[in-house]
């Protein structure tokens, strides 16, 4: 019996998957736990409707992460901070700062968690800054880091 899989179910498939399983798997597991309804005609239009709607989606939010990326991209940030001896900044500039700057700067709502920071940045001059916006888009944003 063929069935359209409503939830990832281990050594089968993944939702939205089109299997064929035993009759009575399929009657006496899968339909009463509802993990699975039959492939029949309606079934399938609605699981085709429901997946162009998905991609649709994802396309929208692909521009929009595409056009974020491109005022990202864009942005310098200025930092005014204490420096001590050769250079060295009082304290660290964060990715929550850097977060917190973008929105205060360019009203641009960015997570901290999105900030690719491998290390704080603790020295004067000019670093770049790698902010995820979307899984596979990035942007870069300069960040100018001077003494008081």
């Amino acid at each position: 019996m063929k069935v359209i899989l409503l939830q990832d179910i281990k050594a089968i498939g993944k939702k939205g998957d089109i299997k064929e399983v035993a009759d009575g798997y399929a009657r006496n597991y899968l339909f009463p736990k509802k993990l699975a309804i039959e492939a029949t005609a309606g079934n399938l239009k609605s699981l085709d409707q429901e997946k162009q709607a998905q991609q649709h989606k994802k396309a929208v939010e692909e521009a929009k992460a595409t056009e974020l990326a491109a005022k990202l991209n864009q942005l310098k940030l200025h930092f005014k901070v204490k420096v001590g001896e050769g250079g060295r900044l009082f304290g660290s500039i964060t990715g929550k700062e850097i977060a917190d700057k973008i929105k205060q700067t360019a009203n641009l709502d960015i997570d901290k968690r999105q900030v690719e920071l491998g290390e704080t940045i603790k020295t004067l001059g000019t670093h770049q800054v790698t902010i995820r916006v979307y899984p596979g888009i990035t942007a870069t944003v300069q960040v100018q880091v001077d003494g008081e």
